[in-house]
């Protein structure tokens, strides 16, 4: 059943109702006297188009990428040059992860592949459905499967270090879920709560509810945590599908606030808020401090917004048509605007030294910079 009912989610976050279905709700219309004023795009590259919930990874001074063809690229943040190339051979489900030296996949035959200089160090077969990224750290590669259970893999060599499986729900969220870390502690999404484990032996130090599901049903009370999630300094804060945004302590694992909102895109911040978009498509800042609404920005209404990314002093957020918006982050109000190829925003938003990366559903990369 874990296999199988991840689908009927899927459907629900394509946009396919259980409840009915009618006339979608007109997008609003681009704001008049929007220029790029001092941003722009600086280079662009171009993959496969991704069929899978595409994660791209920014470390050292290169971005990582993957397309839906299984190839694994290594382009510099500065030009955009391709640095390495590696084809795994199978197309993917999940990617891509990065520490630097060594990028991880996993491919549609649900098999985790590993990259180190330039070419395929190891495979592994995980023997579960992966659409969340592997994140890699510590000489170490982890993975979160949509059934919530956790691998740790070596990094060098492949040997597995452990699998933590624990009963839950039998409804699970066919998305890109949380996985991460904080210091000397892997931090993952299981359910509506963040979890805190051992990285050596994957046993639960903590644990934090970011949400408090509600419903008559498993499905109305689906509220995994849609991945990645944003950190600033020891709070860590995170999406609940459909229900709350919500940030914990990460030294004590303890809930700091949580605030009721449906959506289902992952969040972002900065070192002062953190920035949601609803399931209309408004844009919310949160302070990051108690999470009180600083401000709520409506002119994106029902334009499929992505998750924002707060970069270079400003809030970026891309919608359907490829535009990517930059928002004041004090007032919400809209300071610039670029378009890429027409096509969605398909990509959390990653940025390094000063570049924001995007990806579109046409497999277009972008990187963006902001005077």
């Amino acid at each position: 059943m874990r296999f199988a009912l991840p689908l009927i989610a899927a459907g629900l976050m394509a946009g396919c109702s259980l409840f009915g279905s009618g006339d979608a709700p007109k997008p609003a219309a681009l704001e008049s006297g929007i220029g790029a004023a001092n941003a722009k795009i600086v280079w662009k590259a171009q993959i496969d188009a991704p069929s899978f919930p595409i994660q791209a990874a920014a470390r050292g001074e290169q971005f990582v990428v993957a397309g839906n063809d299984g190839v694994v690229q290594g382009l510099s943040a500065k030009t955009g040059a391709v640095q390495w190339r590696v084809d795994v051979g199978r197309k993917l489900s999940a990617g891509v992860g990065s520490d630097g030296r060594t990028a991880a996949v996993v491919t549609r035959d649900n098999e985790l592949v590993a990259i180190t200089g330039g070419k395929v160090a190891w495979k592994k077969p995980l023997g579960t459905i992966v659409i969340a990224a592997p994140f890699v750290a510590g000489e170490r590669v982890f993975v979160v499967s949509v059934d919530r259970t956790v691998f740790a893999f070596d990094a060098i060599d492949g040997s597995k270090l452990f699998e933590m499986k624990r009963p839950g729900d039998a409804l699970t969220l066919s998305k890109a879920g949380v996985i991460g870390a904080y210091q000397d502690t892997l931090v993952v999404g299981q359910g509506q709560r963040l979890a805190g484990l051992d990285p050596l032996k994957g046993l639960v130090r903590w644990e934090a509810s970011l949400a408090n599901p509600r419903g008559t049903n498993e499905v109305e009370r689906l509220a995994d945590l849609v991945g990645p999630a944003f950190r600033q300094g020891t709070t860590i804060c995170a999406r609940a599908f459909q229900s709350a945004v919500g940030c914990a302590n990460a030294d004590r694992g303890a809930p700091l606030w949580m605030r009721n909102t449906s959506g289902a895109e992952a969040i972002g911040g900065d070192a002062e808020q953190v920035y949601a978009a609803d399931a209309s498509d408004r844009l919310s800042a949160y302070k990051l401090a108690n999470g009180d609404t600083a401000w709520l920005a409506e002119q994106f209404l029902n334009r499929k917004l992505s998750a924002p990314l707060g970069f270079a002093g400003a809030v970026m957020v891309g919608d359907f048509e490829g535009y990517l918006h930059f928002l004041d982050p004090k007032s919400g109000k809209t300071v610039a605007r670029v378009q890429t190829d027409g096509s969605a925003i398909a990509q959390v938003p990653v940025q390094l030294d000063g570049t924001a990366l995007v990806i579109t559903a046409k497999g277009g990369i972008y990187a963006v910079r902001k005077d």
